[in-house]
């Protein structure tokens, strides 16, 4: 299985996708940061950018690689080796190398301009949330056969995370607020990992006085230690189901 993941690693590190990405993120985290009086509002302004453009690169490039590979899988899955150990090997490679991408791309300017526990929680969170969208990717290839199909879903998947989500918990909160509905709000947010992500990231640079009574209710649940197990096992999950699903899928996929 090492010998599959490097080889699968060199051949993503090479790709020109994971470069260009890589040197948008440095050049853009260098810019946001030089451009600010101070760290906080540096990493407020890189934040928005981070949970909207990392979600999107992970799992639309993940998905499109999954596809291109697929002689190269089929090749694969005809030699004496378990589809388990293919599919988690190709996770892996794609994992480690979007996650490096990031790592150097965000990591290096935060251990610069931002040193310290924001930072070092705000990079954790960014690559948290890479490996999630490479597992929810992985999911959606192995589900759908048509790769415009998949491309397709993967994407609304993406707007579904990052947009409508929040529009649709907006209306939920508009049309319960007469009701005491703090407990299902928190069970709610651990629906989407991009939220969960925020929260933490916001909730360490002590933002969430700022956001009013909502702020308060979440950091009276996050900021405990039992809410941050809480949330970090949620994270957990979202990393975990998705590339488990895909993978019980594809043992039995004809493929």
């Amino acid at each position: 299985m090492n010998k599959l993941v490097k080889y699968i690693l060199v051949d993503l590190l090479r790709s020109k996708v994971i470069v260009i990405y890589t040197v948008f993120l440095l050049v853009l985290s260098f810019s946001i940061f030089n451009m600010e009086d101070n760290a906080a509002k540096g990493i407020i302004s890189l934040l928005n950018v981070v949970l909207f453009m990392v979600p999107l690169v992970s799992i639309i490039f993940s998905t499109i690689y999954i596809y291109n590979s697929a002689e190269f899988i089929e090749l694969l899955v005809s030699q004496p080796l378990k589809r388990q150990r293919i599919w988690l090997s190709l996770f892996w490679g794609l994992t480690i190398a979007i996650c490096l991408a990031f790592l150097i791309g965000v990591g290096i300017p935060m251990a610069i301009y931002a040193p310290g526990i924001t930072g070092l929680v705000f990079v954790g969170c960014g690559m948290v949330l890479s490996v999630v969208f490479v597992s929810i990717a992985c999911w959606a290839a192995v589900r759908i056969r048509d790769k415009a199909k998949g491309i397709g879903l993967v994407i609304v998947l993406w707007l579904y995370f990052s947009l409508l989500f929040d529009a649709l918990v907006l209306l939920f909160l508009f049309q319960f607020s007469d009701y005491p509905i703090e407990k299902t709000m928190i069970a709610i947010t651990a629906l989407n990992p991009i939220d969960l992500g925020r929260i933490l990231i916001l909730l360490h640079m002590d933002i969430s006085a700022m956001m009013g009574y909502t702020g308060a209710i979440f950091r009276e649940f996050f900021g405990t230690l039992p809410g941050m197990t809480l949330t970090v096992a949620a994270l957990a999950l979202w990393c975990i189901c998705p590339i488990w699903l895909s993978q019980r899928y594809f043992k039995r996929k004809d493929l």
